[in-house]
């Protein structure tokens, strides 16, 4: 389980909610609740930085470095949308990511993320629970 901390803000969503910027945080106190929650049930789990962008078939092999040298440790598509609306409405948002499939090398490695059904549903009652312990 991946607790974004922040998003590199590389999608078009977030720039309609808050004045241009680099980055936009989750709320600490969702990052709070979640990894009392993931810790609770002893959940492995990594704080950090994840890349979020709607432009796929831009993710070159230069961007991706960039990225991890910036200290990213995942993309995806909604984080900086989510953050950056939440921000705007003065909501608690924070997220919890799981690595469904994995693009770090040549090939693309599926493994099988559409059949995770018990991952999923874990995964959804964690959800659920952190925010019980908000």
């Amino acid at each position: 389980m991946i607790v974004p901390t922040t998003a590199v803000r590389d999608e078009g969503t977030s720039y309609h909610y808050l004045p241009p910027g680099r980055e936009v945080e989750a709320s600490p106190i969702g990052i709070k609740a979640i990894e009392k929650t993931l810790n609770l049930h002893n959940i492995n789990y990594i704080l950090g930085k994840t890349w979020t962008t709607d432009a796929i078939y831009r993710e070159t092999p230069e961007k991706i470095k960039l990225r991890k040298k910036e200290g990213c440790i995942t993309v995806e598509m909604e984080a900086a949308a989510f953050f950056a609306v939440a921000k705007f409405r003065n909501v608690v948002f924070s997220q919890i990511i799981y690595g469904g499939d994995d693009l770090s090398s040549e090939t693309w490695d599926h493994r099988g993320w559409n059949k995770q059904w018990s991952l999923r549903e874990k995964l959804f009652w964690v959800a659920a629970e952190s925010c019980i312990n908000l």
